[in-house]
């Protein structure tokens, strides 16, 4: 039996991900839509007759009626002609307490033929707000059956599991007559595509020419076939008459069948809602919030990273000592082992930001951010949807561009991409910690602690630079453009333990291995740059060292870090490294850290694990990372290589930066040239090597 294929849909904060994890638990993957760099969750969910469905979890969406990216990957899913992709049935999410929205959405779903299961979330609540549902009148009127669901509580997914596998029994009725919108546009449509559904024609036609008006020639879909186009005022014409007509019929169905008890609704949201959206107490108490989610992500998390740093040195002092001498032992010891470490370490800090992240989504405050900021947002060009992004910005930059698909008007997307990168991404959050852990005393002001004071610090400047540049673009940038602003405010709700562990599990895993394949490939070609050499200096390097006055008194220690110093200058890697150390060594770094600079270009984070590789080759004991690089010493200064001006100017650079070269492949992607992102790149590393600089020569 072939496999169910199922969409999961709903519009934003109506539990559609619970939902969706309730259905499938462990059985999860991510990936991205075909020819489309937007990820999408897909899972499995085994029915009661043993069968499976596969379960496709789809982008937020209020309606079909295209307007951003993420309503376009919806509605062409739905439109797909080939039998594979084309869902054979939609499982529509509805939060109780906003039914009338969400049946827009579903009474779309209804015209186009799909069956459709229409689930009702957050029954749990009903008795405590005084909601009362009459199931029968609604799955008659609707033509479809109804579950109702507490994702929170897991009641109500047995039953919806049945209905799914009962999916050919349901109505593919319509709610509506969708002629009545414009009887004359209707038979002139049939008569162009006689045999085609009316509903799959009119949304193909009004989203070729109103979604994404700068580049909509490559969202056509197919030939007119002679059918002569409306203009845009009269498309707009017809989709207001067509949500009249909706909600017509929607207001009617809930005056009879949906009861709602005002005084039993009556409870505390109101009242905490004026105080987190007040327009001075809001941004104080979000400033708390995060003062104390970077508290947390230093204190908690100095134990499990002191535990992961003695052990990756512990490994590869064991395999140095245990294996073979060769090559293939250096290359574990030396390259891939501390390589991999120099990113394992962070995956306490990681996690902590993501389950914070995670908690504050889940518990429906974000939503609260999001309007808050909508008012000071406003003032630089963006919007309060900008807020999603540049939040989602703090775990990586690139799911946080796709998410500006969002945002309606094309001046507020192109600002909020191109001021994205300088919101501090989880890929910086390595650099930034060893640097601070280097240069920062670990000492308490004012019962907090110096170090997450400085990561907070850090994190303001990228918010405050993005915020800056968004106002400068705002005035450069010519583009007509008119938008509005609509907040929803969805229920406080306690965050599901479920999903919180999934987000974090699923966060911190992709991370790790992501970075992970991009740092062991790089810890090999590093290991072999610095283990080998063109020159009789390299081949001859224990001579040469021992030749040198004074030399021969050294002890063993010292004469084979002498050696191991005099080779790694005489590598492949050193000469390198000396070639572009005239043009930061302004700034305070010697060739080492130079060359971890160019390789953090693939990722910011190799940085870390290639100062690791860098300097355990040809080192006998295997310090921890921190040891290691807090002993080592700048040759041409002869001072500490992290001391205070070097470590501020670092962490300046990868604060202002682009050093990522696959979020410039996704900013391309999104604005369809290269314009953008190569401006992205000269403008953000130009600044960041001239605040370096001037942080460098100034505190020196």
């Amino acid at each position: 039996m072939a496999e169910l294929n199922v969409a999961l849909i709903g519009n934003p904060n109506t539990g559609k991900t619970s939902v969706f994890n309730q259905l499938t638990g462990l059985n999860q993957k991510v990936g991205n839509y075909p020819g489309i760099t937007v990820e999408k969750k897909v899972g499995t969910c085994k029915l009661p007759d043993g069968s499976k469905a596969r379960i496709t979890d789809l982008p937020g969406t209020y309606s079909l009626n295209v307007t951003s990216a993420d309503e376009q990957i919806v509605v062409q899913l739905l439109l797909d002609s080939e039998p594979e992709s084309r869902p054979d049935l939609v499982v529509m999410v509805a939060d109780v307490e906003n039914l009338k929205r969400n049946l827009f959405l579903f009474t779309q779903i209804k015209d186009l033929k799909i069956p459709v299961i229409l689930v009702v979330n957050m029954a749990d609540i009903m008795p405590r707000k005084g909601i009362s549902l009459d199931i029968a009148l609604f799955e008659k009127q609707l033509h479809t059956k109804i579950a109702l669901v507490s994702a929170r509580k897991g009641t109500g997914i047995d039953e919806l599991k049945k209905l799914i596998l009962q999916f050919r029994e349901l109505s593919v009725s319509s709610c509506i007559k969708v002629t009545d919108i414009d009887p004359v546009y209707f038979a002139e449509l049939q008569k162009a595509f006689p045999g085609e559904d009316l509903y799959k024609l009119w949304l193909t036609h009004t989203r070729e020419s109103d979604f994404l008006d700068h580049k909509n020639s490559e969202h056509r879909l197919h030939d007119t076939n002679g059918f002569p186009e409306r203009s845009q005022t009269e498309r707009k014409k017809m989709q207001q008459k067509e949500t009249i007509l909706r909600y017509l019929f929607i207001n009617k169905l809930l005056k009879e069948g949906y009861k709602k008890d005002l005084a039993a609704a009556t409870d505390l949201r109101s009242r905490i809602d004026r105080i987190l959206t007040h327009r001075v107490l809001g941004y104080v108490i979000f400033f708390l919030i995060m003062l104390l989610v970077f508290q947390s992500i230093y204190n908690w998390s100095s134990y499990p990273m002191d535990f992961i740093d003695g052990l990756f040195a512990s490994m590869a002092e064991w395999v140095s000592n245990t294996l073979p001498s060769g090559s293939f032992t250096e290359l574990l010891a030396e390259g891939v082992i501390p390589g991999i470490g120099g990113i394992v370490i962070f995956m306490p800090q990681i996690a902590f930001l993501f389950l914070f992240i995670s908690i504050l989504e889940e518990s429906g405050y974000m939503s609260r951010v999001v309007f808050i900021m909508d008012r000071f947002m406003r003032r630089f060009g963006l919007s309060g949807k900008s807020v999603v992004p540049l939040i989602s910005g703090t775990a990586c930059a690139i799911p946080a561009i796709m998410a500006t698909r969002t945002i309606e008007n094309w001046k507020e997307r192109l600002i909020t991409i191109l001021v994205t990168p300088f919101i501090t991404c989880s890929a910086r959050l390595p650099v930034y910690l060893i640097i601070v852990a280097l240069v920062i005393p670990d000492q308490n002001f004012m019962g907090l602690n110096l170090q997450g004071l400085t990561l907070m610090v850090l994190y303001l400047l990228g918010l405050i630079m993005a915020i800056f540049s968004a106002f400068i673009l705002n005035k450069i940038l010519k583009i007509k453009s008119r938008s509005f602003f609509v907040a929803e405010m969805p229920g406080y709700r306690m965050p599901m333990v479920k999903n919180v562990t999934y987000t974090v599990v699923e966060k911190t895993k992709d991370f790790v291995v992501n970075a992970g394949k991009i740092i062991l490939a790089i810890s090999i070609v590093l290991w072999f740059l610095a283990s080998h050499g063109p020159s009789e200096q390299f081949k001859n390097a224990e001579e040469i060292v021992m030749a040198q006055p004074g030399n021969t008194q050294l002890s063993e220690e010292e004469r084979n870090t002498a050696i191991a110093s005099y080779k790694l200058r005489h590598s492949y890697i050193g000469i390198i490294g000396h070639v572009i150390e005239p043009v930061i060594r302004p700034l305070g770094y010697d060739w080492k850290i130079g060359i971890a600079l160019v390789t953090s270009f693939a990722a910011r984070e190799v940085f870390v694990g290639s100062l690791a590789t860098i300097y355990s080759v040809g080192t006998e004991e295997k310090e921890t990372i921190k040891t290691r690089l807090s002993g080592e010493i700048n040759e041409w200064t002869g001072e500490k290589t992290f001391n205070f001006p070097t470590g501020i100017s670092l962490l300046l650079f990868y604060a202002f930066a682009m050093q990522c070269m696959s979020t410039l492949a996704v900013v391309k992607r999104e604005t369809y040239s290269w314009k953008w992102p190569l401006i992205q790149l000269f403008f953000m590393t130009g600044f960041a090597y001239v605040t370096a600089l001037l942080a460098y020569q100034f505190i020196k």
